[in-house]
């Protein structure tokens, strides 16, 4: 009867200790409540899921967040090592598009992330698909799917061909959620050296002058041009929004020589930039 006295005790501490790990490991796997399942791509052994905060794909940039699930045990991978090619079917020819390294997400347990800029829509002939390669245990694996990019509302993205010869794409990243005040902006510039191939491009400068169109296209005061910051690879300055409404983004490219590459200065008898993004809030 003693042992039985002790025993009782330790068994209901073992198994309110075993509960409330199982509850810490589900709520250590609820790691996308806060983004919207946007897609699963699925092979015989794993479903790859993939998130955004919009529930969507769209052209621009995309900040995609994936988690691999076991189908057999139905826990997700921890240990993957992933690497993804988003690719465009054109009628004539394929091409892909600028995009980071898919990356675990520090302090998580199942969750990485990385980023894709589609620099085209789809139409009724062209689409995209998104192979995703990875490796978990040292076995290689692999999933692919046709994935819908439909275009933007503004202009996000911008493809062009530089003073140098060079074809560039330029991407809006941020302000995501713009508010009427000095805002953080963030532009990705690539160079295109292949249909395979979009290196990050360094050093230069990108002049900033936001113009309201419907209000006699004014500008706005305390903008900042855009510098690059080797930490998060981006073009970072400042973003003055005076009220809501419809923003004309122009801008103009200069190299590290100070070469401008792409944009004209908006004066009295150029209303816009030839170079330039949209935003609306």
């Amino acid at each position: 009867m003693k042992l039985l006295k002790y025993i009782l005790p330790l068994l209901v501490i073992l198994t309110f200790t075993s509960c409330s790990d199982d509850d810490d490991n589900m709520e250590s796997i609820n790691e996308v409540v806060a983004l919207m399942l946007v897609q699963e791509f699925t092979n015989e052994t794993h479903i790859v899921e993939l998130y955004t905060q919009s529930g969507d794909f769209t052209q621009g940039y995309n900040n995609i967040t994936l988690r691999i699930r076991d189908k057999v045990s139905n826990q997700f991978i921890q240990n993957a090592s992933i690497t993804w090619t988003p690719m465009m079917h054109m009628t004539s020819r394929m091409h892909s598009c600028p995009n980071s390294d898919v990356i675990k997400v520090t302090e998580r347990e199942t969750i990485y992330t990385g980023y894709i800029i589609f620099q085209m829509p789809e139409n009724s002939n062209e689409g995209w698909d998104l192979t995703i390669n990875y490796m978990v245990d040292n076995l290689e694996y692999s999933v692919i799917s046709d994935i819908s990019v439909p275009m933007s509302d503004r202009q996000v993205v911008s493809v062009f061909m530089g003073a140098d010869d060079v074809k560039y794409i330029l991407a809006l990243v941020g302000p995501e959620s713009p508010e009427v005040a000095v805002n953080d902006m963030i532009v990705g510039l690539y160079k295109m050296e292949s249909m395979m191939s979009f290196p990050l491009v360094e050093d230069f400068m990108i002049k900033l002058d936001p113009r309201m169109p419907s209000m006699s296209s004014h500008t706005s005061p305390n903008n900042e041009d855009l510098f690059y910051n080797d930490v998060s690879e981006m073009y970072n300055g400042k973003l003055s929004l005076t009220m809501t409404g419809y923003w004309k983004l122009n801008l103009m490219l200069y190299n590290a020589n100070n070469e401008l590459l792409k944009g004209e200065e908006v004066s009295g008898t150029i209303e816009s930039s030839s170079l330039y993004l949209e935003l609306e809030f």
